[in-house]
């Protein structure tokens, strides 16, 4: 019987000239094979081929560089064996559903090794914490061999598939207070500069595989910029003006350029320390009482095509998977709609890929029962509600419109799929879709106060007598969040009011005015 993974992976995305029937054709083919494992402990798959199977049915002596050049490999399966783990045999005549996804990324390593106090510093942190290093391996599992396979065909080090684990713990709906967003951090700025759409519908630095080819494309400049890995990955965290910088301010002095030498935030100092550390601890996990889940060396996901507008609870009833693994997979969305213009392909487990393709052939009604509708000029949402056949409350709750603001023109919002809007979202509208609201009253007035320990959005907007869903889409994040020391926070506030003074709990009672650690300045 012939083993899933030994077979190409299906990798069906729009463009390929193949429909939802041919899918199912090729996935009918494939239903007698049998996977050597999966479930949640898998690995993730590679779904970034514009045809079924192109880069894994490539000859295995040669993979795409980076710079898009051809680089020569060995065996199909991974390079010499790692002296520094003899008891760990690899046999490189084996079929690759038997080599293990771990033993494939360990044999991969090509970075120079950092032996620091900080690296032992950050060995000690994840391994007194098992707990939190099972559920990030186990969240991990279903992207890791997507990115190995990636990072793979690039000829980049392996060790490059295991920097989620630092920046985001495998988390695609990490969010910092910072901005940065997904499992590789990217910020909004720099995620529009790698083609990362973020708008209305979907916000594409949360996206499993664009955020993937984005980091790579990413890292791969940097590295060209600097010539060195770790630079490339300081670069990467803290900027690469700010590293040019402090390799100039050395060079000045007289000093060495390396990574260990330059005078950075503690944060970027700590940076590739700790990816060394996740490296180390992938290599012996035994060493640190660890124990790394089975990841079997196969894809966890396949990329299925849409082609219609489909409302993502329909997707997931179609599919048979909870609303939380169908996030795990696609969680770029921020509306109840998929459109298929700005998302053309789902990500599914393999099982649950059949399914859908079998379902939706056999689907008999409207897959879409949202759309999108462009304000025609500034409205209050009772106006624009009315003239999309909504109530008030509704329009506001599925678009987020806080109390006392209007929708400007040319806004976008999401509104049912009447008669008389059956037709799909463009793909302008898709990839630029804006929100943009402003207040009711011309006499409020933004002001700009410094969070205090402990401060979030809740708190916030006590203080200030504003809904919590004000607060966060002022601010641009979500109802629960909280916001680091210092940090900057935006309130609308009428003009003639001076700040109001803070709302004292229980445990700030006993402090002096002058000891509040929040202060409000007019920006």
């Amino acid at each position: 019987m012939t083993d899933l993974s030994l077979t190409p992976p299906l990798i069906l995305r729009r463009g390929c000239g193949l429909g939802l029937f041919a899918v199912l054709a090729l996935l009918a083919a494939c239903a007698t094979t049998t996977t050597t494992g999966g479930g949640v402990e898998g690995a993730a798959s590679a779904a970034s081929a514009p045809e079924v199977s192109a880069a894994a049915s490539a000859p295995a002596s040669a993979a795409s560089g980076v710079d898009g050049s051809t680089v020569a490999e060995g065996p199909a399966v991974a390079p010499p064996i790692d002296p520094l783990r003899p008891e760990e045999k690899v046999d490189l005549d084996a079929p690759t559903a038997t080599i293990d996804l771990w033993a494939r990324l360990r044999h991969g390593y090509a970075m120079p090794d950092l032996d620091t106090d900080q690296v032992r510093t950050a060995e000690r942190w994840y391994a007194s914490r098992p707990d939190y290093v099972q559920r990030m391996t186990e969240r991990g599992s279903r992207y890791l061999f997507h990115i190995v396979e990636e990072v793979e065909r690039r000829g980049m080090p392996t060790e490059l598939a295991l920097l989620p684990f630092v920046e985001s713990a495998f988390n695609p709906q990490a969010v910092s207070s910072a901005k940065a967003s997904g499992m590789w951090q990217f910020m909004p700025a720099t995620g529009s500069t790698f083609s990362l759409k973020q708008n209305v519908f979907r916000d594409d630095r949360r996206s499993v595989l664009d955020s993937t080819r984005a980091a790579l494309d990413y890292l791969a400049r940097l590295h060209d910029m600097f010539g060195d890995w770790h630079l490339a990955l300081a670069a990467y965290n803290w900027g690469e003006g700010n590293v040019q910088r402090a390799i100039a301010r050395n060079r000045r002095a007289g000093k060495p350029t390396d990574y260990l030498s330059l005078k950075m935030p503690n944060e970027t100092a700590y940076y590739v320390p700790k990816l060394q550390a996740v490296k180390n601890i992938v290599l012996h996990p035994e060493t640190y009482l660890l124990a790394l889940p089975s990841l079997d060396n196969h894809p966890y996901f396949l990329s299925v095509p849409i082609e219609r507008d489909i409302d993502v609870a329909l997707a997931v009833r179609l599919a048979g998977v909870s609303h939380d693994e169908f996030q795990t997979l696609n969680p770029q969305m921020n509306r109840p709609v998929i459109l298929a213009a700005g998302t053309p392909q789902l990500l599914l487990p393999y099982d649950n890929a059949a399914q859908f393709v079998r379902s939706i052939g056999e689907h008999r009604g409207p897959l879409a029962t949202w759309t999108a509708w462009v304000a025609p000029r500034t409205l209050r949402p009772a106006d624009a509600a009315k003239q999309v056949g909504m109530t008030e409350e509704q329009l506001r709750e599925v678009n987020n419109i806080p109390p006392r603001m209007l929708v400007r023109a040319g806004s976008t919002l999401l509104v049912p799929r009447a008669e008389s809007r059956q037709t799909d979202v463009s793909e302008h509208l898709a990839d630029n879709a804006m929100m943009s609201l402003v207040s009711e009253s011309p006499a409020l007035r933004r002001m700009a106060l410094k969070a205090g320990k402990r401060e979030s959005v809740a708190t916030v907007a006590q203080r200030y007598r504003v809904s919590a869903a004000q607060v966060a889409l002022w601010n641009k994040t979500t109802v629960g969040a909280n916001f680091k020391p210092g940090q900057t926070v935006y309130v609308f506030v009428a003009s003639k009011a001076t700040a109001r003074k803070p709302v004292r709990t229980a445990s700030k009672a006993h402090r002096p005015a002058a000891k509040r650690t929040t202060r409000v300045a007019k920006r």
